[in-house]
Parts: C-alpha cells; sequence; structure tokens
C-alpha cells in the first residue's frame, strides 16, 4: 500500500508551519509510521535547524528531483525518533529551478518508502506552492487567530478545493485569555470565515520558541500545550478520527472565579 501525502500550507508567512511540519511529522512517527518531511521551500531552507539537523546535509530535494542523487541519500534520519527522515531544501538554488512533473516523479517514489510524506510548502500561492500540492493526497491550512491570516488562509483554500484537494485546518497560536477579552478572534471566529473541518487547535506555548532553537522535537517536551496539541493532530490524521478536539482554555485563579461568583472587583 503506498504512502500518503501531506502538504502543510498557509497564505501568509510566519504563521509557524515549519514547526506544525516538524512536529506532526515527528508524532507520527512516534505513533509507528516510517515518515519523511520535506523541506520545499527552496532559497531559505528552516525545516533542518528546527529539526536540529542542519550539520549533516549532504543532498537536498533539488538534488533528488534532478536525478543528482537517490532518495536514500538525501533523506537524513533522526537520532532520536525512529522512522523519522528529512530531506532539505536547497539554499543556493531559486524557486523556478523544480518543475511540478521532476516534483510528481519523486512523489511516486517516495510513497512507496514512506507512509507519511509532510511537503512543508512555502507561503503564498507561487511556483513553490504548485510543487508542494502537485501530488497531495491531504493538505492542512495552517491560520494565526488574526483577520490578515485568515484572508490569505481563504485565498489558499479556495486554490486547493480548484486542485480537488479538500483541505482541513490548523489554528495556531491561540491565547486564550486574549480570546476570552475580545482581543483575538476565536477559533469559532476563524471557522465562521473559511468553513472547513478543523484538524487541531494549537495554543500559544512559549516551549515553540526553546525547542526550535536547541533542535529538539517539541512533542518531545512533556511540559509543552502545543506539542501535545500536534501529537493529538498526528493521531487523529493517523486513524483515530474519534479523538476530539481540545479547545485551550484559559485557567482563571481562585480569586477571579470568586469576584466573578459574588461579583467582588478589586
Amino acid at each position: 500500500m503506498d504512502g500518503k501525502i501531506l502538504v502543510i500550507t498557509s497564505g501568509k508567512g510566519g504563521v509557524g508551519k515549519t514547526t506544525a511540519t516538524s512536529s506532526i511529522g515527528a508524532a507520527l512517527a512516534m505513533q509507528g509510521n516510517r515518515v519523511a518531511v520535506i523541506d520545499m521551500d527552496i532559497g531559505l531552507r528552516n525545516l533542518d535547524v528546527i529539526m536540529g539537523l542542519e550539520n549533516r546535509i549532504v543532498f537536498n530535494i533539488v538534488d533528488v528531483v534532478n536525478n543528482r542523487c537517490k532518495i536514500s541519500q538525501a533523506a537524513i534520519k533522526d537520532r532520536r525518533i525512529d522512522n523519522l527522515f528529512l530531506i532539505p531544501a536547497s539554499q543556493s538554488d531559486n524557486k523556478d529551478v523544480l518543475t511540478t512533473k521532476g516534483v510528481k516523479r519523486v512523489a511516486k517514489m517516495l510513497k512507496k518508502e514512506f507512509d507519511y510524506i509532510i511537503m512543508d510548502s512555502p507561503a503564498g500561492i507561487e511556483r513553490g506552492f504548485e510543487n508542494s500540492v502537485v501530488s497531495a493526497d491531504e493538505a492542512i491550512v495552517i491560520c494565526t487567530p488574526d483577520v490578515s491570516a485568515v484572508r490569505d488562509a481563504d485565498r489558499v483554500i479556495g486554490l486547493l478545493y480548484s486542485k480537488s484537494i479538500t483541505p482541513k485546518l490548523l489554528i495556531n497560536r491561540i491565547e486564550p485569555a486574549r480570546v476570552a477579552k475580545g482581543e483575538m478572534l476565536s477559533h469559532e471566529d476563524v471557522l465562521d470565515v473559511l468553513s472547513i473541518e478543523l484538524a487541531g487547535l494549537v495554543p500559544l506555548d512559549e516551549y515553540v520558541l526553546t525547542a526550535s532553537n536547541m533542535g529538539l522535537p517539541l512533542v518531545l517536551q512533556k511540559e509543552s500545550k502545543a506539542g501535545l496539541a500536534f501529537t493529538r493532530i498526528a493521531r487523529r490524521l493517523n486513524g483515530e478520527t474519534d479523538l476530539p478536539i481540545e479547545v485551550p482554555t484559559h485557567k482563571t485563579g481562585m480569586w477571579n472565579t470568586i469576584s466573578k461568583k459574588f461579583g467582588f472587583t478589586k
């Protein structure tokens, strides 16, 4: 049985797409799947740094597509998580170096070797996006709860539908306290606008920055709420469709609870 290609994309940059790629990939591998995460952001390359594998790069996805090496030569095995592999992007090429025909050919080979292939698409709707989605079986659109991110996500969702790919939505960096105060869009607000199936909700988490800077998988950080959320998302993608989506909540202190109940004010 062939593997599944999942593209992780967004309308705008800076919404946490690469963290989502590495975290979901790591969680799927920890669930016993053979997983390849592929950085499709040609010319920039960030996924290797977040995964702590930047010093082990020899070949990249451009080399594979252009027949300069085999998949096994470009795929870097993660030392901490069995069955997790990274194929990095090239920093020295531009985004036009890959063709959709070449990517489709390599995608077929990847599906023979891995249970999940996760494409980290560059933000936006240009050539890099086209190459990332050309062979996708599923797509997750990453969006933060702000108006500009929602607007750009809406554009990408429309493009995915036009390619007969049904996307799911992952809302990232939710701050429950700000949602409660009306300072941030709620996940219901975002879903009202975008009207697609929800893959999961991920809270803002200080461990994300620490894990990224240290090159540690977020899902191995037991104290990380975001890591736990990504693990649950991976479990749903891996077949646990009845696993409920947890809504990040703002835990108020005892005094606030009593104050609200009895009408006290500080």
